[in-house]
């Protein structure tokens, strides 16, 4: 495994401790520690049902460790009550997968729903506020339009104005490039980037696209079965010679991580399988 610290000496703004986590039976996270810099784009990586998106929901307090700590600017997401989990909440922002847009509500109603919901600004402001987010993702002139007008590369941006809407310190993005074409892939990519240098955000990407997340990226954590694989920068990443990270950097088929879905024996399902060439 990489390096298992942070790239900086500052303070991570996010760190899991010992985080131990499952769904019923189903064991997700065994003893995952890790940290988020500062001011940085951190990418979680890994295959599908490691825990990416369980990383995500911890750290918003959607679901809570069974065993650990959670970590955001200090405190323990775990142990706080409604009122402090809401504050730290506003620091966040959150772009869902494929966006998840208001359907009937328009691109400037969307981006104007968290300012509405938790200020008391006027709608002047709030009106000045969301021209400036949509004017940042390049849709200013799409804010009467409704979503199913848009399309899906539009649809991403203008979630992502609505993430930054209330100015949030903690940009978490839930496979931001699923679904879109070379050009809004790279159009996401970009603003991601940007917007997190701009606005001094720290940024945690969960993705599977290996190219584009490794080009923006500053900080790779791979997610092996409920721990970390290796983390690093993404030149380091990509180098690692430990077998999963290997075969998921790669795309390779065949590896730690099986095409089979566990299950009975085939001859328990099937029966004796005859070997043989010819008929009885």
């Amino acid at each position: 495994m990489l390096s298992s610290s942070p790239p900086s000496s500052v303070a991570p703004f996010v760190e899991l401790r010992d985080v131990h986590f499952s769904y019923g039976e189903r064991p997700i996270l065994r003893g995952l520690s890790l940290a988020v810099p500062r001011g940085k784009v951190t990418a979680i990586m890994g295959a599908s049902g490691g825990g990416k998106t369980t990383v995500l929901r911890l750290i918003g307090g959607q679901q809570k460790a069974q065993q650990g700590q959670v970590l955001f600017d200090g405190q323990d997401v775990g142990r706080m009550d409604t009122a402090a989990l809401y504050a730290a909440r506003r620091r966040m922002g959150m772009l869902f997968q494929f966006g998840a847009l208001f359907t009937d509500m328009t691109v400037f109603d969307n981006v104007a729903f968290p300012l509405r919901e938790h200020t008391n600004l006027s709608e002047l402001l709030i009106r000045d506020i969301v021209l400036m987010k949509l004017h940042a993702v390049g849709l200013r002139g799409a804010r009467d339009l409704m979503p199913a007008q848009i399309s899906g590369g539009m649809a991403r941006r203008v979630a992502l104005a609505r993430s930054i809407a209330l100015d949030p310190e903690l940009v978490m993005y839930d496979e931001p490039f699923a679904g879109l074409d070379p050009i809004s892939l790279g159009t996401a990519a970009q603003l991601i980037r940007q917007l997190n240098d701009a606005m001094g955000l720290t940024t945690i990407i969960v993705s599977h696209d290996v190219d584009i997340t490794f080009q923006i990226a500053d900080h790779v954590i791979i997610l092996g079965p409920g721990t970390i694989a290796a983390q690093g920068k993404p030149d380091e990443v990509r180098q690692s010679t430990d077998a999963l990270v290997h075969q998921f950097v790669h795309a390779l088929p065949t590896g730690p991580v099986p095409f089979h879905y566990p299950g009975p024996e085939v001859e328990q399902d099937f029966g004796p399988i005859s070997t043989g060439g010819g008929h009885p």
